[in-house]
Order: structure tokens, then sequence, then C-alpha cells
């Protein structure tokens, strides 16, 4: 194998385990839907409004979270956080977060329900 061939195996294998510790890292994290509640205020803005659409690249309509399943909103918000995702508002949030708020967030959209009280957080 020639040098350049062999370099470039290394270092597609260094970026791989370094991808694996951090989705293990990441799934050690265990979401606290209470502590989530006070990590939604950047989220009620565009998802606590019913119906509502941004205009802003595009016509978007911003999908309701609240009872949303808890792996699908931390799939998202790692998605945008490392741009697999496009949505500039999004990835800018998406960016601020750490694991644990991630995880947080999710559990605490997937606990709610239409019948949830107070829930304006949908």
């Amino acid at each position: 194998m020639n040098k350049f061939v062999g370099k470039h195996v290394v270092i597609a294998a260094l970026f791989a385990l370094a991808g694996f510790a951090a989705t293990a890292q990441a799934a050690d994290v265990v979401g606290n839907a209470k502590a989530g509640q006070g990590k939604v205020a950047m989220c009620i803005g565009c998802h606590g409004i019913p119906g509502y659409r941004t205009a802003y690249p595009e016509v978007y309509r911003v999908p309701e979270l609240g009872g949303q399943n808890r792996q699908y909103i931390e799939n998202a918000l790692r998605a945008y956080k490392k741009g697999d995702r496009h949505f500039e508002t999004m990835r800018a949030i998406a960016t601020s977060l750490s694991d644990q708020d991630i995880a947080d967030i999710a559990a605490y959209y997937a606990a709610q329900t239409s019948s949830s009280k107070n829930n304006p957080d949908k």
C-alpha cells in the first residue's frame, strides 16, 4: 500500500473512532424533562405558535413539538448542530446546545401531550 493511501486510511479510521466516541458519550446522557422545561424558551417563539410559518429564508411550516418522539427530537437537533439538516435559525440554536441540553429538551417535549396542563410549548 502506498504511503498516501495508507495515511488517508489511518485518518479516516481516526475520524470514525472519534465519531463513535462522541456518539457513545451522547448516548450516556439522560434527559430530564423538568430541566428541559427551563431550556425551551428559545423554542416557544416559533414552535409554540399554532400554525406558524416562517418567511425566511423560505416559507416553512414550523412543526409542533409537544408529544414528539424523544429520539427524533434528539436526532434532529444533533443533525442541525452538525449541519446535516439545513435551516439557519435551527442551526444557530442547535450549535449553542450541549448534549445534556438536547437530551433535556427532547425529554421535555416527549413528555407533553395535547392535554398537558399549560402546554403552550407544543
